[in-house]
């Protein structure tokens, strides 16, 4: 992990030390067994709901979660701790020890969502959002996989043409722990002319670019061969080397067909043709910003899971839609997201193909059967909350569907 990225963790670990201790609760322990198989491989997965819809969607994946174990004769251990608001509430801090702890010793963690309006005023260090960066600075988790695919049940729910969208299936690539959300020098100051100022510093070193772009180019060769690397190489000093590593890199991956492009120009190309990527690979506050764009592509935001990795370690999966508190506790929220994280959670963090296909039929099947959340609703089908969505993908996972695989 970069020096900038230890700093910054160390800069937030002494807000831990005076937390009240949460070991008056305890997590959350629960055994799944299967009843159509008998388990041969046992997983740990600590959960945390998070904030505002967290606990609805985070609800729904679990099950999801138990259903295709029973099929796959998989064994779960579910951890399930607190972080972000919630916890600030239970101890004082966005991400305590306990949680931290609970997270490394697990084969994966599912997160739901963190946030909400009753924190908004905190400190920084005592914002539930710095509990997310802590958690991703301690699992040492760098590269942020995030797949934008429009399904054919909902490419009307798209704010673009129909034309524009139909067939669209990307897959951004986001450094994840670096630059300008990590780097130092940032703070406030008072400039020459005595106003008060705030910065923040753009910095990568070369191993934090080549092992981002050697996770983008190997994404880029299980998917169509197409990698597009966005920087802004034309100001920035650290895009330019961001360039010219990627560049270097692109000798070792022959079978890429590696291109370039400016994140102004991406974002306008994201909305005018974008069907032309397949890849792209890009840092962290550009990858922030362009996959919530074509996240929009889709229809919402609500459907778009993410897995967030390492070089070792357990991953990071969660959905990449925030804590939505103004629909909090009202059965409204979209699970899909979620659940679809619990898929990429079987995928790339255990190695549970099978499983993932499982759940990622089951969801199609859901939606091919006309039922829809609130966020992805068109007139004729059947609108349903948080819950009955859940239930309808259960059904999918134990139907035809899961005896088709």
């Amino acid at each position: 992990m970069a020096a900038s990225l230890q700093l910054s963790f160390k800069q937030f670990k002494p807000s831990l030390q005076p937390a009240k201790s949460i070991s008056k609760s305890a997590p959350k322990f629960s055994r799944v067994r299967c009843s159509a198989v008998a388990p041969s491989r046992s997983y740990t997965v600590t959960l945390l709901p998070g904030d505002g819809i967290g606990p609805e969607v985070i609800s729904v994946a679990k099950n999801a979660l138990q259903l295709v174990a029973s099929q796959e004769g998989i064994e779960f251990k579910f951890k399930e701790m607190p972080v972000g608001g919630a916890a600030l509430d239970l101890t004082g801090v966005p991400l305590p020890e306990e949680t931290l702890s609970a997270a490394k010793d697990s084969d994966a963690v599912l997160l739901g969502a963190i946030g909400g309006y009753k924190w908004d005023n905190n400190e920084k260090h005592l914002k539930p959002e710095t509990g997310l960066l802590q958690l991703r600075a301690g699992l040492k988790v760098f590269a942020n996989l995030r797949p934008a695919t429009v399904l054919p049940q909902l490419v009307d729910a798209s704010t673009l043409k129909k034309e524009v969208a139909d067939g669209v299936d990307l897959m951004v690539v986001r450094e994840l722990t670096g630059g300008i959300y990590f780097g130092k020098p940032r703070g406030f100051g008072t400039n020459e002319n005595g106003e008060e100022i705030g910065f923040n510093t753009e910095v990568y070193a070369t191993h934090e670019i080549d092992r981002i772009a050697r996770v983008a180019f190997e994404t880029a060769k299980k998917r169509r061969g197409k990698l597009c690397s966005v920087d802004k190489a034309n100001v920035l000093e650290a895009s330019m080397l961001w360039r010219k590593r990627v560049t270097e890199l692109a000798s070792e991956y022959p079978d890429v067909e590696l291109s370039h492009m400016y994140v102004d120009n991406a974002a306008m190309q994201l909305i005018r043709n974008p069907k032309q990527f397949d890849t792209i690979v890009t840092n962290n506050i550009f990858g922030d910003i362009l996959s919530d764009e074509a996240s929009m592509i889709t229809g919402s935001i609500g459907m778009l899971a993410s897995a967030s990795l390492g070089e070792s370690g357990p991953g990071l999966f969660e959905p990449i839609h925030g804590s939505a508190p103004d629909i909090a506790g009202q059965d409204k929220a979209n699970p899909l997201a979620t659940v679809l994280s619990a898929a990429m959670l079987l995928k790339y963090g255990l190695g549970e193909e099978k499983a993932a296909q499982r759940i990622e039929a089951a969801v199609l099947d859901t939606l091919e059967r006309g039922f829809r959340t609130g966020d992805i609703y068109s007139a004729g089908l059947k609108l349903v909350g948080c819950k009955e969505m859940g239930e309808e993908v259960l059904k999918s996972i134990d139907s035809k569907v899961a005896a088709a695989l």
